[in-house]
C-alpha cells in the first residue's frame, strides 16, 4: 500500500457538469458503525447532496444517500440522515462567509476512504448557465472525436 491510500467510494459525475468549481477541501465525516460497512461496500450516493454550515456553526453533509447494512439488523441507520462534516473552525468560518455571497453554494464532489478514514471531497461552486452547460458539451464532443480521428489515424500507421 501506498503511503496515501484513497479508496474512492462514490462521485458526483452532475456536478462538474452542472456547477462551475471554484475550489475543492477535503472534510471527515461522522459516521455509524453500518454507514461505515455500507460505504466500504460501495452502497453510497451523492446525486442530490449538498452541504451547509449550520446556525450551531458545524458543517453537514445534507441528502447524502448511504443504504442501509443488512447485517445490521435493528442498529441500522437512516439512509438520508444529515451527517456532521469534520472541518477546522477557521475553514468552517471561511466557507461560511464565501455562502453567503450570491450564487454560491457547496457541494460534495466524491466520498472515500483515505487511510481508513471516511473523507469527502466539497467544491465551493457556483451554477452554471444554460449556456455554459452548451459550451461544456460542445467541448467533451469535440474532444471525443480529436481521440476517435487520432485513434483511426495512429492505426492506419
Amino acid at each position: 500500500m501506498s503511503e496515501d491510500d484513497v479508496r474512492p467510494v462514490c462521485r458526483n459525475r452532475r456536478a462538474r457538469f452542472q456547477y462551475e468549481i471554484l475550489e475543492t477541501l477535503e472534510a471527515g465525516l461522522v459516521l455509524t458503525g453500518s454507514e461505515v460497512k455500507s460505504m466500504r461496500g460501495g452502497n453510497a450516493n451523492l446525486g442530490d447532496a449538498y452541504a451547509r454550515i449550520g446556525r450551531d456553526g458545524q458543517a453537514w453533509l445534507v441528502g447524502a444517500h448511504i443504504d442501509v447494512y443488512t447485517a445490521a439488523n435493528r442498529f441500522n441507520h437512516e439512509p438520508t440522515r444529515e451527517r456532521k462534516l469534520l472541518l477546522q473552525r477557521r475553514e468552517i468560518v471561511r466557507l461560511g462567509g464565501k455562502l453567503r455571497e450570491r450564487g454560491l453554494t457547496l457541494v460534495p464532489l466524491q466520498m472515500y476512504f483515505r487511510n481508513g478514514w471516511a473523507k469527502v471531497e466539497l467544491g465551493l461552486a457556483r451554477g452554471k448557465r444554460t449556456h455554459d452547460k452548451r459550451q461544456s458539451i460542445a467541448r467533451r464532443e469535440s474532444d471525443r472525436r480529436l481521440r476517435a480521428a487520432t485513434k483511426r489515424r495512429a492505426r492506419r500507421r
